[in-house]
């Protein structure tokens, strides 16, 4: 016995002396420490875990050359070539992070995004624009509370930044809509053709965007349609000012859908019960159908048919600013048909095709004729002044386009996307018995790259080709941006792009020796986004360059050159909320904004009438599960805007300011009451709303600017319709409970 135990120990000995030490530290690409890393020698049982300061340590019998393997989650693995001797190894290594979408850092300067497009900075779904209180549902209305966008309330659009409405284009699955408002009416805005339910992403950038989109100088609004329906669903509507009803269908095997829906709208009854400032001699009234459909394809793409169809028809009567006695009667017809397809394909190997058409139509029938009290048309043949008042106008305009995008997975999750488009425009311009037909084709190439250099750099590189055959132009736009992660959801962005647009139909038809106008953005930004809560800061410079100015020929003949400038400079802030208060969301936005252009009749740089200085919103959403009600309440506020009487000088040629001064501060407090009756009932099957609306609550006396007669001698405030704008209507669906997502999006 005794033996047997001192050959034991001896053998022992020997194993134990034969065992060789091997430590280290493994840290990660930044030097930390990495916990939980393991370290395992490959081909046997021996290894570690390195703990909370990055140290392991383990022993082996192992001699010669061998593989230590290091894993970590989150991170590459590293394969180390080691020789094992006699003597103890201390290894230190440093682990790489993978790349993984879900983590890494995603460029956000001038994007304000909602949807799966872009996880970091979501802000506006769907529900969220249909319940801003005062908005009805109207997506521009729900974007001019957030930083950068402009209270404008005689003219339909976007304006951002110091730009004009026009400078925001906006785009649906990827194309250019080219009518996406009703038509103007004069200084009364008018709200956009779609609805806010129609998509499932949605990027306002305020600044800089993707080099895949083009000709919109100051922003981009990019709406994604939503694939297949939840269920099949039928839904109506009725209320005193529209009644509609609507069907989508979704096959048994989900694979594709199909629907259809009408709405009418006429404002009659609601007129007799709210008088309005302007006379409407004829109601206005809509049409409005559309159709869809759309088909999941074996590999997983989508392909897409949208089609819609308007017709509208108003009459407005106001006073002339010349004579003041007068009235000048303004009429309008308008036929609007707009279609988009699309398909979206995966083709194996990391590659993804993205198809895009579309085709729409719209006919603009405008007639103007001055009246006297009686409103009786009356006339002036030989006053030179007197064709601006009463005229003919049938504007006609075409827009057909072809899109086409490829996408390839790069290593890791870094991707190039490429293509190519052709937008064919045909106008067809009558103004009284004079036809003027333009025709252009614009061409465009485009390349792009998302570059993943590790999960807290990332930039984005493109370039955007264009030709415009009308004006005979090219364009060259370089854009950049980089975005670094700074903390536990925070980043800060950078932005520089070139963009460029063509002039404006009104101007083409006077000349088309034009350039393309151009806008340089520059933007930097910080934004943290953690725990249903979003802090964002952005501050931008904007180069105007070429923009157009009119050139006086005589008194009543312009022609256009690209002589005019400008700048666009300030800050922005917004916060959102929706976790200190139970069931209580909101967000706060500022802007700040210095800008100045010399173009059209302007005769220096000066701060356009369309750009206040400062501007805030604050929107609040309240819901009340106990009595099946959402509160939702929105305050904005804007500086005055200055305005302008522009004459003309004949002995110099030239335009002067005969009057300027500033409109007094814009307020207004709008309201929504969203009662639920389905909350709290399970597989409810009908679901309904009931949706109360009041616009500027306190019922502030806006102006938002001043009309002149020719000499200068009269002037009359540019005002709203009516103070306030009421709505009740009730909306029903059947075959969709949407019980949950009411509370859950704070309906």
């Amino acid at each position: 016995m005794r033996q047997a135990m001192i050959l034991f120990l001896f053998f022992s000995s020997v194993v134990l002396n034969a065992q060789v030490k091997i430590s280290g530290k493994i840290k990660d690409n930044k030097g930390k420490p990495l916990a939980g890393a393991s370290i395992t020698l490959k081909g046997t049982y021996d290894g570690a875990t390195s703990d909370s300061t990055g140290h392991f340590s383990f022993s082996t019998s192992e001699k010669g050359t061998h593989i230590l393997e290091i894993s970590a989650i989150g991170f590459n693995n590293v394969d180390d070539n080691i020789d094992i001797e006699n003597a103890p190894l201390n290894i230190d290594l440093s682990l790489k992070e993978k790349l993984d979408e879900l983590k890494a850092v995603t460029i956000s300067a001038g994007a304000f995004a909602a949807g799966d497009t872009k996880r970091a900075t979501v802000v506006l779904n769907a529900i969220d624009i249909a319940t801003v209180g005062g908005g009805n549902a109207d997506i521009s209305s729900a974007l001019k509370t957030l930083p950068g966008a402009q209270q404008i309330g005689e003219q339909e659009g976007l304006f951002v930044r110091g730009g004009e409405g026009y400078e925001t284009k906006q785009f649906i699955d990827g194309t250019l809509v080219n009518n996406p408002y009703y038509t103007s009416i004069p200084d009364l805005a008018t709200r956009g053709r779609f609805s806010p339910f129609l998509f499932k992403g949605t990027v306002f950038t305020t600044g800089g965007y993707s080099a895949l989109y083009g000709q919109a100088l100051s922003s981009a609004l990019l709406l994604e349609s939503i694939d297949l329906p939840e269920k099949s669903q039928i839904t109506a509507s009725f209320s005193p000012l529209l009644v509609g009803g609507g069907l989508q269908e979704l096959s048994s095997n989900k694979k594709y859908s199909y629907g259809v829906d009408y709405d009418y709208v006429n404002v009659g009854l609601y007129f007799d019960a709210v008088p309005q400032e302007v006379d409407y001699f004829r109601v206005p009234q809509f049409h409005t159908a559309d159709a869809n459909f759309r088909i999941k394809t074996k590999s997983g793409g989508m392909i897409k048919y949208y089609t819609t169809f308007n017709y509208n028809d108003l009459g407005v009567r106001r006073q002339d600013v010349d004579s003041l006695i007068m009235k000048d009667a303004f009429s309008l017809t308008n036929h609007n048909w707009y279609n988009n397809l699309s398909w979206r394909e995966n083709l194996g190997d990391g590659w993804k095709m993205n198809l895009g058409s579309s085709f729409s139509t719209n006919l603009d029938q405008i007639s103007t004729q001055l009246q006297n009290q009686q409103n009786q048309v009356v006339q002036f043949p030989n006053a030179p002044w007197y064709y601006e008042k009463a005229f003919t106008l049938n504007s006609l305009q075409d827009l057909t386009q072809l899109k086409a995008v490829f996408e390839k997975k790069l290593g890791g999750i870094s991707t190039l996307r490429f293509g190519g488009e052709d937008w064919y425009a045909y106008n067809n311009y009558v103004y009284n018995d004079t036809t003027t037909k333009l025709v252009d084709n614009l061409a465009s190439l485009f390349a792009e790259g998302d570059i993943h250099f590790t999960n807290e750099l990332a930039a984005q590189v493109g370039v955007r080709f264009e030709h415009s055959s009308i004006i005979d132009r090219s364009d060259i736009a370089p854009r950049i941006s980089l975005a670094y992660k700074v903390g536990n959801g925070a980043q800060v962005s950078a932005a520089y792009g070139i963009f460029y647009q063509k002039p404006e139909l009104e101007q083409l038809l006077f000349t088309t020796n034009l350039d393309f106008i151009k806008a340089t953005h520059y933007i930097v930004n910080y934004q943290k986004v953690l725990n249903q809560r979003i802090f964002r800061i952005e501050a931008f410079y904007k180069k105007y360059d070429d923009l157009i100015k009119d050139v006086p020929v005589s008194y009543n003949y312009t022609l256009f050159n690209n002589a005019g400038s400008g700048y666009a400079k300030g800050i922005e802030l917004f916060w959102r909320d929706k976790k200190t208060f139970k069931d209580f969301d909101y967000w706060i936005s500022y802007s700040y904004l210095d800008t100045k252009r010399d173009f059209m009749n302007y005769p220096s740089e000066i701060r356009p009438d369309f750009a206040a200085t400062n501007t805030a919103s604050i929107v609040m959403k309240r819901f009340i599960t106990k009595i099946k009600t959402g509160f939702n309440f929105t305050y904005s506020f804007a500086t005055g805007r200055p305005y302008y009487d522009f004459l003309y000088n004949n002995a110099t040629n030239n335009y002067y300011i005969g009057d300027q001064g500033t409109t007094k501060d814009y307020n207004s407090l709008g309201f929504s009451l969203n009662y639920v009756p389905s909350v709290g009932k399970t597989n409810a099957r009908m679901f309904w709303v009931i949706v109360a609306s009041v616009t500027n609550v306190l019922g502030a006396n806006n102006v938002y600017g001043y009309t002149y007669s020719l000499n200068g001698e009269n002037k009359l405030p540019v005002l709203p319709p009516a103070k306030r704008f009421y709505f009740v209507g009730v909306f029903l669906s059947w075959g969709v409970d949407r019980t949950q997502d009411a509370i859950n999006n704070n309906l």
